[in-house]
């Protein structure tokens, strides 16, 4: 059986080394562990309940002891986060026109996203945070909204009496 893991974590963090084996001998044992019109096939053969507990506790026993804490640790890094991104899509045939950008340098925040809104307009929001100030938004719309006239292709047909 096939693990996908991580090429830069030891394997000890995913188990011991027969941890594979014998997860796929619990699932495999399993068909064999349910009752078949047993008299007391409400509450399993002695069988099936031995093969559910020795599957519980092999389990136990092979799941992962060792938890890297640099991976796992609740403690932020020491220098203040600094960043920028910006992405955006446009596409024509389906006339979505959207993105976002936005820049931090430590407690200080600020970006902007926009939107095509279906009447033509274009819908910006700019926003900053700095510090425990929260977040500050300003929203714009850009261009006038537009509202062709509906025209029905339907044509009821003809009724006859």
């Amino acid at each position: 059986m096939a693990v996908a893991r991580p090429q830069n974590h030891p394997r000890q963090y995913y188990g011991s080394p027969g941890s594979d084996f014998v997860l796929v001998l619990c699932v495999v044992t399993m068909p064999v562990a349910r009752p078949q019109n047993h008299p007391s096939e409400y509450y399993g053969s002695p069988v099936s309940n031995f093969v559910l507990v020795l599957c519980a506790a092999t389990m136990t026993v092979a799941r992962p002891q060792n938890r890297p804490n640099e991976y796992y640790s609740s403690t932020g890094p020491d220098t203040p986060a600094q960043y920028n991104f910006n992405w955006q899509v446009k596409d024509d045939p389906s006339g979505n026109d959207f993105g976002h950008e936005e820049s931090r340098d430590g407690d200080n925040t600020q970006g902007s996203y926009y939107v095509l809104l279906p009447d033509g307009r274009l819908q910006r929001v700019t926003y900053t945070v700095n510090g425990n100030s929260g977040y500050v938004a300003e929203v714009t719309y850009e261009g006038e909204a537009q509202f062709p006239t509906y025209q029905s292709s339907y044509t009821p047909a003809p009724r006859y009496a």
